[in-house]
């Protein structure tokens, strides 16, 4: 079994989180609470530690999935999107 890491807004229902699935690809996910979810496949190897780091800074924007895709963007963490 996978295992993951999950992040919550300070203030808001805003969720996201990574995980490894069964073949070890990790996958970020991303609920608004409400009505949304959104899954990324990420390409290729993952230092896991810059992947937490730019989910917990993302997390607490106001538009978060904008302010994800530029954290992953910096640490050159390249994504693929599964569900939208």
């Amino acid at each position: 079994m996978g295992y993951a890491h999950a992040f919550h807004a300070p203030f808001g229902a805003h969720f996201l989180g990574w995980r490894r699935s069964r073949n070890g690809q990790a996958e970020v996910v991303y609920d608004d609470g409400v009505s949304r979810r959104m899954v990324w496949r990420l390409d290729g190897l993952v230092d896991e530690a810059a992947l937490d780091d730019a989910l917990a800074e993302a997390v607490g924007a106001a538009r978060v999935v904008p302010a994800l895709m530029s954290e992953l963007k910096k640490r050159a963490i390249a994504v693929e999107a599964v569900i939208r």
